[in-house]
């Protein structure tokens, strides 16, 4: 039922499916978890006082540049939804890439900061934090990807 009104949505409104299913990144995870992601950070992470100023530097900057990358994914969506009904062959080209482009950087972002927390706070921290990032961004990915249709669905739906 829920794909069903978001494709209705999204047939209706693109702007407003867009919207609906790009929330912020921090909003998926608090309403998943009930909590923010910085205090669900600080729980999962538990950071000795002795560390905890260098640790959370660290992850300040890595936030500002997660968000920057997020605005990215949000243009994406919307660019998918706002072309959904319409799609060639080079707009599915173009929205592929971009994602794919996306996903790689994220995936140098989490490298970069690797080597930022293990310099700050030693690679077993390190290693944690960028294992609780992956488990955020595929959270988040997953609440995202539930309420896009797959390229056809709406289609498929009509007959």
């Amino acid at each position: 039922m829920k794909k069903v009104f978001l494709i209705v949505l999204v047939a209706l409104t693109t702007g407003a499916f867009a919207q609906s299913t790009t929330k912020e990144d921090l909003e998926v995870i608090q309403g998943i978890y009930g909590k923010s992601k910085k205090e669900l950070a600080a729980a999962y992470m538990a950071i000795p006082d002795a560390q905890a100023s260098a640790f959370w530097k660290v992850y300040d900057e890595f936030e500002v540049e997660r968000k920057a990358l997020g605005k990215v994914k949000v243009a994406i969506i919307e660019d998918y939804a706002s072309n959904y009904a319409n799609l060639t062959n080079e707009s599915a080209d173009k929205i592929a890439k971009a994602a794919l482009k996306n996903n790689m950087d994220y995936e140098k972002l989490f490298g970069k900061f690797y080597d930022k927390y293990k310099k700050a706070v030693g690679a077993l921290t390190a290693a944690k934090m960028i294992q609780f990032e992956n488990y955020m961004q595929t959270a988040v990915q997953s609440e995202i990807q539930d309420s896009i249709p797959f390229i056809g669905e709406m289609e498929a739906i009509k007959k």
